[in-house]
């Protein structure tokens, strides 16, 4: 009854646009609901209580390998996505739980090293690489050796956060902005702590819409997000931040994400991921014993591709150190 009860608030205080527990699609697997917990919370759960999620904490966000505590992980993004995508949410009466469940799983299937480490795969793996559809195979198969089993709506929500499909559901579409809007300002905190920009590099015509600090930026952008979608079918910024927003991603991709200082590392974790895959797959008899029995029902390359991709940065380094370089010989 608690659960119901529940969902009977759902349908009394949500808007009518809002995506309730009650109406989901189902789960890939039906199972029997929860007597307390609405179906997106138990999915946020499952994600928070995953393997996969925990080790978001060692995987990189711009800066690789960073000496200092303060730098943003791929955890950390994490929780600032989830966040602003709640407080989005919340603020438009649409359904939090699928909100934050969305923005908690958006990133599960990235890689050790960031988007370098998602390159490098993308060139070795025949089938290609995007961290989006490795994230839904994360929970699909992967984490528990049988996947989360979420629903319908989470999962798309994870698979469409970045590309050119628009995720189905409003909660979905506000975690596909809200990842931008989080990682777009804390890389520019990043980087400034980091010495690779200044503040007056920043452009002033971006910060007179968007604001001139973090705070005000994210603020600022958050209002927006909520005082333009009050009854529109689909989740989007107004064209003023719109536009500023685009152009402070082009100046981080100018001036941080491509050719930096903060970058200078790329090439040798590039060289890392590469060097696994060839070496796993010259030596598939080295894998894990939890993946190697699986090359029986899914390609040898797969099976790699999804071992290198749930390593975390320092595991990646290891296993590299264990297999590339020599080991001191002690008498």
């Amino acid at each position: 009854m608690i659960r119901q009860h529940a969902e009977e608030i759902e349908r009394r205080y949500l808007s009518s646009r809002a995506c309730l527990s009650s109406d989901s699609k189902g789960r890939l697997v039906p199972e029997e609901e929860c007597s307390v917990r609405l179906a997106f919370q138990r999915d946020r759960d499952r994600i928070i209580h995953s393997k996969s999620f925990r080790r978001l904490e060692y995987k990189t966000q711009v800066f690789t390998i960073p000496e200092g505590d303060h730098y943003r992980t791929r955890l950390t993004h994490t929780l600032e996505v989830a966040q602003i995508a709640r407080t989005v949410a919340r603020a438009l009466r649409l359904n939090e739980d699928l909100t934050e469940a969305i923005a908690l799983g958006h990133d599960l299937g990235h890689t050790p090293f960031g988007h370098a480490g998602e390159d490098a795969l993308n060139q070795v793996f025949s089938q290609g690489f995007k961290h989006n559809e490795h994230s839904l195979r994360v929970v699909d198969i992967l984490e528990k050796g049988t996947g989360l089993n979420l629903t319908h709506e989470v999962r798309d929500g994870i698979l469409n956060h970045t590309g050119p499909v628009r995720p189905s559901t409003l909660e979905g579409q506000i975690v596909k902005i809200a990842d931008r809007v989080a990682y777009i300002n804390h890389d520019i905190d990043d980087a400034i702590r980091g010495g690779i920009i200044s503040r007056e590099q920043l452009p002033a015509d971006c910060l007179e819409v968007l604001g001139a600090d973090q705070r005000e930026r994210i603020n600022n952008m958050i209002i927006d997000m909520i005082s333009n979608n009050w009854d529109s079918e689909t989740i989007a910024m107004t064209p003023p931040f719109q536009d500023a927003a685009d152009r402070l991603r082009e100046f981080l991709f100018d001036n941080v994400y491509i050719g930096s200082k903060a970058k200078k590392e790329e090439t040798k974790a590039k060289q890392v991921i590469k060097s696994l895959f060839a070496y796993f797959n010259d030596n598939d008899f080295l894998l894990p014993e939890e993946y190697l029995y699986k090359i029986k029902t899914v390609s040898k390359e797969r099976i790699i591709c999804d071992y290198i991709a749930g390593m975390t940065d320092r595991y990646a380094i290891r296993i590299y150190r264990k297999y590339f370089l020599p080991i001191p010989w002690v008498d």
